[in-house]
C-alpha cells in the first residue's frame, strides 16, 4: 500500500484543501502541501520578491490554459510571500470587477484587493486594521522606550510627531496628503479610543465613500481626493510605500481571471482597461513604483488574440510578445510573460500520490486502500487518451482521482477495477470518435494507424 503522509496538516486546512480540489477550486490555504513541479517558475517569482524587498517593483503575466495551475501558483507564491514578511492582496476579475470602468468596476477591484489584504498574522485577508494597530503599538512602545509614559501629558504630542514624521514622505504623491492625514487621524482616534472616527478612517482607506461630501461628514475634515475608478492604483502605491515604513518588505498584488477583460464586448471599454494595465506595467518596470509587485493571471487567448486580447493593443503586444529566440523552443523566465508548461507525466503521478496520502490522512480508516500498482493504472488510463500529451491538466487529473476515491469510499460494492474499466471504455469510445472524424478528411499519411498504440510513460518515482 502507499504509505500515509508524514507531514500532519491541521484538520481545518486539510478538510478545506480536499474539498476545494475535489470541486476544481484552488484553496486559499494549504497550497504548499501539494506543490509538485513548477520549480523554475517558483524560483523566478521568488527572485522578483527580492527585487521588491530591495525597494524595486515588477509586473509578471502568468499565462496558461484553464486548469493548468495558474491560480494554484498564485496562491503558492502568496503563501511564500507572507512567510517572507510581505503584505499581499489578491482579487479575481469579473464582469463587475475590472481595472477601470464607468460604473465603479475599477473601485470594486480596489475594494476586493483591500478586503483580501493579508499578512503572516492574518493570512486569510482583512488585515488592514491589524496592520495599522500593530504599527500604532510599535510607535507607543518607541515613545515609552524614550522615557515618556502614557500617563505623561506630553505622551500624545510625542506620539503624533512620530506619526507625522513617518507619513510626511507620502504627502508628495497623488492623494498622498489626504492618505497621510487620514492615517494620522486614525492613530489619534486610536489614542483617544474613539471607535467612530477610527471606523470612518477605515472606510476611507477601503474606498467606501462615493463623494467628497460624504467623506467630509464622516471624517470631520475636507479631503481633496477620494478613492475611485481613476486613482485607485495611486492609492495602492501609497499602501506599498506605507508597508515598508511600518516594517514589512513590500506589497504584492495578485490579479487573476483576467480573461474577463478579454470578454468585454465594447472595444472602447476593453481598450481603456488595457491602457490601465499598460500604465501599471510601465509604472513598475520604469522604476516609478517602489516596493510593489503585480502578478497577472490569464489564459492564452487573453494574451495572444490579435482581435480582442492584449496583442490587439500594439503598445502591450510590443512589450509582451515572444522574441525570435524563444520561438526556437527555449524558455525565458526573465520575460514579463511566464507560460506554464504542461506538468510531466511523472510530476502528475507524484501529485496523485501526494493527494492520496492527504486523503488517507483526512479520512483515516474510511479511506479506500489503493496499491501503488492501482495508482499507476489510474495514471496510465488518464494519460492514455488522445491529446493527453498536450491537453491534460492537473485540475482534470485531481478531480478524476478524488472522485474515484469518494466513490470507493461511499459505495462498498464499487471496485477499483470496475471504475477504471468504465473509464477506459469511455476513453476508447472518445478516441474512436476522434479517429473517425479525423480519418474522414485526412490524407493517407495523416490517417491514424489502428495498429499503433499510444505510448504511456513508465513512472519512475519511488514511493
Amino acid at each position: 500500500m502507499v504509505e500515509q503522509a508524514e507531514v500532519k496538516i491541521p484538520k481545518r486546512i486539510l478538510n478545506t484543501l480536499i474539498a476545494s480540489l475535489a470541486a476544481g477550486v484552488v484553496p486559499r490555504s494549504g497550497a504548499p502541501y501539494i506543490a509538485i513541479g513548477r520549480n523554475d517558475e517558483i524560483a523566478a517569482l521568488l527572485e522578483n520578491l527580492e527585487t521588491v524587498a530591495d525597494g524595486g517593483a515588477f509586473c509578471r503575466f502568468l499565462i496558461g490554459r484553464y486548469g493548468s495551475g495558474k491560480s494554484f501558483l498564485i496562491q503558492l507564491i502568496r503563501s511564500h510571500a507572507l512567510e517572507r514578511g510581505f503584505l499581499t492582496a489578491d482579487a479575481d476579475l469579473s464582469p463587475e470587477r475590472r481595472l477601470t470602468g464607468g460604473n465603479g468596476a475599477g473601485l470594486a477591484t480596489y475594494r476586493e484587493l483591500i478586503a483580501h489584504l493579508a499578512s503572516s498574522a492574518s493570512p486569510e485577508g482583512g488585515a488592514l486594521p491589524l496592520i495599522l494597530s500593530r504599527y500604532f503599538v510599535s510607535l507607543k512602545n518607541a515613545v515609552i522606550e524614550e522615557g515618556t509614559l502614557p500617563r505623561d501629558p506630553t505622551f500624545a504630542t510625542l506620539l503624533q510627531k512620530k506619526v507625522y514624521r513617518t507619513l510626511a514622505q507620502l504627502e508628495g504623491d497623488v492623494g498622498g496628503f489626504d492618505f497621510a492625514r487620514v492615517l494620522a487621524e486614525y492613530y489619534l482616534a486610536s489614542l483617544e479610543e474613539n471607535e467612530e472616527r477610527k471606523s470612518a478612517c477605515l472606510r476611507f482607506l477601503r474606498g467606501e465613500f462615493i463623494t467628497k461630501t460624504e467623506a467630509k461628514n464622516a471624517l470631520g475634515f475636507q479631503v481633496s481626493h477620494i478613492i475611485g475608478d481613476d486613482n485607485w492604483y495611486e492609492f495602492i502605491k501609497l499602501f506599498a510605500a506605507l508597508t515598508v515604513k511600518i516594517g514589512y518588505k513590500g506589497l504584492l498584488l495578485f490579479v487573476d481571471e483576467c480573461v474577463n477583460l478579454y470578454k468585454i464586448p465594447n472595444r472602447i471599454s476593453r481598450e481603456a482597461n488595457y491602457e490601465k494595465l499598460l500604465a501599471i506595467f510601465n509604472d513598475t518596470l520604469q522604476g516609478k513604483a517602489k516596493s510593489i509587485g503585480v502578478v497577472i493571471g490569464g489564459v492564452p487567448q487573453f494574451l495572444e488574440d490579435t482581435r480582442r486580447g492584449l496583442f490587439s493593443y500594439e503598445a502591450l503586444r510590443s512589450r509582451l510578445c515572444d522574441s525570435r529566440y524563444t520561438e526556437l523552443g527555449y524558455r525565458n523566465l526573465a520575460s514579463p510573460v511566464i507560460r506554464l508548461r504542461r506538468l510531466s507525466d511523472n510530476e502528475l503521478y507524484a501529485l496523485v500520490v501526494r493527494l492520496y496520502k492527504l486523503y488517507v490522512q483526512k479520512e483515516g480508516e474510511r479511506a479506500p486502500k489503493l496499491s501503488q500498482t492501482e495508482i499507476e493504472t489510474f495514471m496510465s488510463c488518464a494519460l492514455g487518451k488522445i491529446g493527453a500529451e498536450d491537453m491534460v491538466t492537473p485540475r482534470e487529473i485531481i478531480r478524476d482521482f478524488l472522485t474515484l476515491l469518494n466513490i470507493l469510499r461511499d459505495n462498498p460494492d464499487a471496485t477499483f477495477d470496475a471504475l477504471v474499466r468504465g473509464m477506459k471504455n469511455e476513453a476508447a469510445q472518445k478516441n474512436m470518435t476522434v479517429n473517425t472524424e479525423t480519418a474522414s478528411g485526412a490524407s493517407p499519411e495523416e490517417q491514424p494507424n489502428s495498429s499503433q498504440k499510444k505510448t504511456v510513460t513508465i513512472f519512475d518515482i519511488e514511493i
